[in-house]
């Protein structure tokens, strides 16, 4: 989700020198970089930060506008494009017991669906899927659009949208490029993995990404709603800033079912730092595997690189971190980790889409946050 935000952020981390890059990051110095935040013009920041040091949790501004209301330190927030994560570790789970290989042709999962307007699914892969090297339109990020105002908002709250629908308008486009030839970041892409994962088990992606990863990690508020457009409590509510008028409206009731394995879950800081720390710390993917999803593509960015269903980045203090930034109407999701899997930042804001003020102050967070509890590599 969030397409023109995510692909902005990927790798933007690589901020300059931290402002706290000495051993010893504590809360009062997370606070401080919340404030930063909320200063910088976001209306609720919340964060935690796990190390081998301890869990650190903390919250700056309102949970609702207008009124001093404390922001729940584990309240719930779409995580947005972070799912591409989750269905990316599970079609390599797959690739591991040979139920498929990152080689495969869409076509050869999804016969026929890829078509038309120069679009192919017998040149594209599942790897290029994951990459976002596809060259396949986003019909999803259109709708976006739509949502970046208060009316836009209103007409597609409860949209209702099968993912081979949103497929088809994509190939009614021509493709952006060649498969394989360049990077373009595509929720398409993820719907399609997510397809993928239906033909490969017989099960839904929903219930792969349950039994697979939410369940053994015991992630218990994290959760892929459907078209339930309810976020469970507690949670802050969360605000879009008008693309026509700037005035920040209430996005907080919105069903993103029809985004599906690109963007529908909800989760919390704590259970997606325990999601990220196990990924990177090899307790969801062999070796062979995890090596295959930190394998990166440049973006055409300067430094800025893409494996699968993830980002790399080099922190000042020369720390390799690893992160899929996350956006819906109402909440902005940035996060990072160490190669190593033992120290994580999660960042929720509830001010979407944000400015490259709030950005860059978030990003000071996460530098400060691991330059700070992480030995260089």
């Amino acid at each position: 989700m969030a397409s023109a935000a995510v692909a902005a952020s990927v790798g933007a981390l690589a901020v300059g020198p931290s402002h706290a890059s000495s051993p010893g990051y504590d809360r009062t110095a997370l606070q401080a970089d919340l404030n930063a935040i909320r200063d910088a013009g976001t209306l609720g920041v919340q964060a935690r930060v796990v190390s081998p040091g301890g869990d650190l949790a903390a919250a700056s501004g309102t949970a609702v506008r207008g009124r001093k209301v404390p922001i729940p330190l584990d309240g719930h927030f779409r995580m947005g494009s972070n799912t591409k994560t989750f269905v990316a570790a599970v079609i390599l789970q797959l690739e591991a017991e040979g139920r498929l290989s990152l080689d495969d042709s869409v076509e050869r999962w999804l016969p026929g669906l890829v078509r038309g307007n120069g679009n192919d699914g017998r040149a594209i892969t599942i790897r290029h899927l994951l990459q976002h090297t596809s060259g396949l339109y986003d019909s999803v990020g259109d709708i976006e659009k739509k949502m970046r105002t208060e009316r836009g908002y209103r007409t597609y709250r409860f949209l209702r949208m099968n993912p081979r629908r949103l497929v088809a308008l994509s190939a009614g486009h021509r493709p952006l490029f060649s498969p394989g030839s360049r990077w373009s970041y595509s929720n398409i892409n993820y719907l399609l993995a997510g397809l993928v994962i239906e033909r490969a088990t017989e099960n839904s992606w929903r219930k792969e990404v349950k039994r697979r990863i939410i369940t053994p990690l015991r992630l218990r508020n994290t959760t892929l709603p459907g078209d339930s457009p309810l976020l469970p409590k507690p949670h802050a509510q969360s605000y879009t800033e008008d693309a026509k008028t700037s005035r920040p409206f209430r996005a907080t009731v919105l069903s993103l079912g029809w985004a599906g394995a690109a963007g529908e879950a909800v989760t919390t800081t704590g259970d997606l730092s325990r999601f990220w720390r196990a990924l990177l710390g090899g307790k969801l993917l062999p070796q062979r595997q995890l090596k295959k999803m930190t394998t990166t593509v440049p973006t055409g960015a300067p430094g800025r690189e893409f494996g699968l269903g993830m980002a790399k980045q080099q922190l000042s203090c020369g720390v390799t971190a690893w992160s899929h930034p996350g956006g819906t109407p109402g909440f902005i999701t940035d996060n990072a980790v160490t190669q190593d899997g033992r120290t994580s930042v999660i960042v929720s804001r509830t001010t979407y889409p944000g400015t490259r003020e709030q950005g860059q102050a978030t990003a000071r967070l996460i530098d400060n946050a691991l330059c700070g509890t992480s030995p260089t590599d």
